[in-house]
């Protein structure tokens, strides 16, 4: 009988390789949950809500709309993303931003927060032989970087699958190395719980497109400042090529799907660029969080759900970079990324519901209606999971019923850009592949 909560996490064609534990079924109901983790954080908030007013970096990111002040005016003309955030990396000083802490699906840019709490874990020279049960419950759809099991693979090659092609196979390997999805995703919850990036709720460690899996491009931002911080993680971001295994002593070349590092599908590469993460699913449409340094000065720029063109998150982000360096120094700061907890950052708490947090007000806990709210919402999180599955079964069922031909609605969960180059592939079959 297939396991209801695997249903509910990953989408149909997806086959089980083990039945899930009731530690896992917990530890997976529990990443949902509001606890002093997650305390502003409702699993149940539609993909596309609001975010909820907080406090967090300044009273003038929790307005939303387009907040800058001192500067010259940024290219709104240019702008069609739903949410962009632009920041001083080195101070942390937010320059500008739009709808900085809108709750938006992040797709591929979740992996920095997976970087981040994975990456120190093991040696890079660390040799792992891949399990079947390690890739079979990547979600059909993903993009991939071509793991295959019986391959043994260092976790710095691992690591470049991950950043270069965004492989969810790679990523789901990393994952149950580091004790299976369940407890990576409760650990990156936490993690986002530490730098303070509460508009994060982490479902599926890939990115993939899940009910209930959201960010900002406040959190987005602060994910890829606090990686950078970290060599390996710069490295891996900044890599624009490498050689992956394709089993004996064959490889095959991969390449960064970051455009403007590497120029492809048009694009000019952008100057001075470092990283960091480009996402896209058919949900989320293209998200990109990129870092470049110009004359001793380094800025972040997130930009979240482009109105359309595979390369629009792109161009956007490039006109937001020469904004901030051109005209950034005038601008007076609107807000700030806040240092995490550990590193002696001070919690900002929830604001009221008619309004913003005063500042340094003092973070509460979560209380009891707040817990029964988080159960409540953990409850919708599954059920809304298992209706999106029902028509999803339901049209298939009707595209299968159909006569003729007949071309099923395309689905709404994530899929490789069409427009993205795919990885070459040696005849052994190595590279990009759907599972």
């Amino acid at each position: 009988m297939p396991n209801p909560l695997l249903g509910a996490v990953y989408r149909p064609g997806v086959r089980e390789s083990t039945r899930l534990s009731r530690r896992a079924v917990l530890g997976l109901t529990a990443a949902a949950l509001p606890t002093s983790a997650v305390l502003p954080l409702t699993a149940a908030a539609p993909a596309r809500a609001a975010s909820p007013a907080t406090a967090i970096g300044g009273e003038r990111l929790a307005r939303g709309g387009l907040q800058v002040d001192g500067a010259a005016a940024v290219p709104t003309k240019l702008l069609t993303a739903r949410a962009w955030l632009v920041a001083d990396g080195t101070t942390g000083e937010v320059l500008a931003s739009f709808n900085a802490h809108q709750r938006l699906a992040p797709a591929s840019t979740l992996k920095m927060l997976f970087a981040d709490t994975v990456l120190k874990k093991f040696d890079r020279t660390e040799k792992y032989t891949v399990k079947d049960s390690d890739i079979s419950d990547v979600p059909a759809g993903s993009s991939l970087v071509g793991v295959k099991a019986g391959i043994t693979y260092t976790v710095e090659q691992l690591w470049q699958g991950v950043f270069l092609r965004s492989g969810n196979d790679a990523v789901h390997v990393l994952a149950h190395m580091n004790g299976g999805i369940a407890k990576t995703v409760a650990e990156m919850q936490a993690r986002a719980q530490d730098l303070q990036a509460l508009d994060t709720h982490v479902v599926s460690p890939d990115g993939f497109d899940h009910p209930g899996q959201l960010s900002s491009a406040y959190d987005l931002t602060l994910f890829a400042r606090h990686g950078l911080a970290d060599p390996d993680f710069r490295g891996y971001c900044g890599t624009r090529i490498a050689n992956f295994p394709a089993g004996g002593k064959k490889t095959f070349q991969i390449q960064n799907t970051d455009r403007l590092l590497t120029g492809a599908w048009g694009l000019k590469t952008y100057d001075g660029l470092i990283g960091v993460k480009n996402g896209y699913t058919s949900h989320a449409g293209n998200t990109f969080t990129g870092a470049a340094t110009r004359d001793g000065r380094t800025l972040l720029v997130t930009v979240m759900h482009p109105a359309t063109g595979s390369n629009a998150v792109y161009e956007q982000t490039a006109a937001l970079l020469d904004w901030g360096f051109t005209h950034g120094r005038t601008a007076r700061p609107v807000g700030a990324l806040v240092k995490p907890l550990s590193e002696g950052g001070a919690a900002a708490s929830p604001a009221p519901a008619g309004g913003q947090a005063p500042a340094g007000a003092p973070a509460k806990g979560p209380s009891a209606a707040r817990l029964v709210e988080g159960a409540a919402g953990t409850a919708a999180l599954l059920a809304a999971a298992g209706g999106f599955l029902l028509r999803r079964r339901r049209r298939a069922v009707e595209a299968r019923e159909a006569p003729g031909d007949h071309r099923p609605p395309a689905p709404r969960a994530a899929e490789p850009d069409p427009q993205e180059p795919p990885a070459p592939t040696d005849p052994s079959g190595g590279g990009r592949h759907r599972r």
